[in-house]
């Protein structure tokens, strides 16, 4: 047959065109938005193998697999003429589908946005660069269509708005941003400062060790110089500051950067949540679960490494034997996902239920697969993951009651004890105490 099931429906959406170009002439009169048609006009492009012969019955095939690209532009003048009318009964349209590889078709719009008035903003304008594809790639009978809307803001070139809230209020929010922007900028400076001078008395701690006791201080005393709270308050300071500098910049319409402004700004917020835990570690109760997270943290990594290995060898075995067979399989991201999934016990059913019939040996094998993927790691790695944080837990409560180990650190200062640099301190005013003396490298405070 030279018309497939394919073929008629495109064929149809092809012949719909002309209507959906009418509808795009009076878009301003049909839209519940305040959108209008960029004067690009309509661009609709083919893209196909070169000339060939398929002959089917004879199991014959002679086609030439570089591609080319054809194109009709529609121009907004022509939408209602009948020159449109023309063009769409041209050769153009006539497509051979055993050489088809996609038709494309794109068009701009634009709009403005009024809803932000109401929250005493200025209006935004945007431009929309719409694109229908039919993908006919996979040559199966099954033509995908997808629609992309890339969206990009854009300056309002000449507005007018008879209302002085809206100038006000948008200057309140840039005062604001800035003044958060200076808050963090000062953290980060004090933050940074403290992380710099940790660093120096690790290594004179470090050097003072090796010359009176002959050996070195081991990683986890040296890692108690460095304080990981204010680690994470100079990550969370950047976020922040190159946030708020990429909103004010959206709220003075020069950019569109939502994704990154909402990416820095959300994370920012979440490290800011977890170092409000940092307070809560001063009662002994509440401490459990960040000492927890400490000790587990290293065997936790080291055993995902490894069962990281079994589950990338799963991946890419589903992803082999069956993509072919199964949608949640197809690509290995996909095949991540869905077994990520199954390990958490989500759509089990459905995973077993979509595999296809069609070989009996890949069937039977999938069988396999999911059975022995289920029952590794949700019987027996995750048992064993959970069970080193409960270790760790148990460890940690112990330690509560009986006492921490003491390390080299701990009797070094013990040792040296600060009582006298204390008592010299309490005799210096109060607006001194922000000032920092030579010898305040000597001290070590550790939370």
């Amino acid at each position: 047959m030279k018309m497939t099931t394919a073929a008629v429906y495109i064929h149809n959406r092809m012949l719909m065109i002309a209507f959906f170009m009418l509808l795009i002439r009076h878009l301003k009169n049909i839209s519940l938005g305040m959108l209008g048609y960029e004067g690009s006009g309509l661009k609709i492009c083919k893209q196909q193998y070169k000339r060939g012969t398929m002959l089917p019955s004879n199991d014959t095939l002679n086609i030439d697999v570089s591609t080319e690209t054809e194109c009709v532009f529609l121009k907004p003048e022509e939408l209602a003429d009948k020159k449109a009318e023309l063009k769409l009964n041209s050769s153009f349209f006539n497509l051979e589908f055993y050489r088809l590889i996609q038709v494309e078709i794109s068009f701009k719009l634009k709009g403005i946005a009024l809803q932000t008035i109401h929250a005493r903003e200025l209006p935004d304008c945007y431009a929309f660069q719409n694109t229908i594809t039919f993908n006919n790639r996979a040559h199966s009978g099954k033509i995908k269509i997808y629609f992309d809307s890339d969206t990009d803001i854009q300056e309002c070139k000449d507005w007018h708005i008879f209302s002085p809230v809206l100038q006000k209020n948008t200057q309140y929010i840039l005062v604001f941003d800035g003044f958060v922007i200076l808050c963090c900028f000062t953290s980060l400076i004090l933050c940074t400062r403290s992380i710099v001078l940790a660093l120096r008395l690790q290594r004179r701690f470090v050097n003072f060790f090796l010359e009176k006791y002959k050996r070195r201080v081991c990683h986890a005393d040296q890692l108690e110089f460095i304080n990981g709270w204010y680690v994470l308050v100079i990550i969370s300071d950047v976020m922040t500051i190159i946030g708020s500098i990429l909103k004010m910049e959206i709220k003075a319409k020069n950019l569109a950067s939502y994704d990154v402004c909402s990416i820095l700004l959300g994370t920012s917020t979440l490290f800011v949540w977890v170092g409000v835990i940092r307070y809560l570690g001063y009662f002994q109760t509440y401490n459990v679960l960040i000492l927890t997270m400490q000790a587990s943290l290293p065997k936790v990594i080291r055993f995902c490494c490894c069962a990281g290995m079994i589950y990338l060898g799963y991946t890419f075995c589903g992803w082999i034997v069956l993509g072919p067979y199964h949608e949640k399989f197809e690509d290995l991201n996909t095949v991540a996902e869905c077994l990520f999934s199954l390990v958490n016990g989500d759509d089990m059913f459905a995973t077993f239920a979509q595999i296809q019939q069609k070989s009996t040996l890949v069937w039977r094998f999938s069988r396999l697969y999911l059975y022995s993927f289920i029952s590794l790691f949700i019987y027996m790695i995750l048992s064993l993951f959970i069970a080193l944080i409960t270790d760790s837990y148990d460890t940690i409560k112990k330690y509560q009651q009986s006492g921490f180990p003491v390390t080299d650190l701990h009797e070094f200062l013990k040792d040296h004890d600060s009582a006298g640099y204390r008592k010299d301190q309490t005799s210096v005013p109060f607006i001194c105490c922000c000032r920092r003396q030579q010898s305040d490298d000597d001290l070590i405070l550790i939370n």
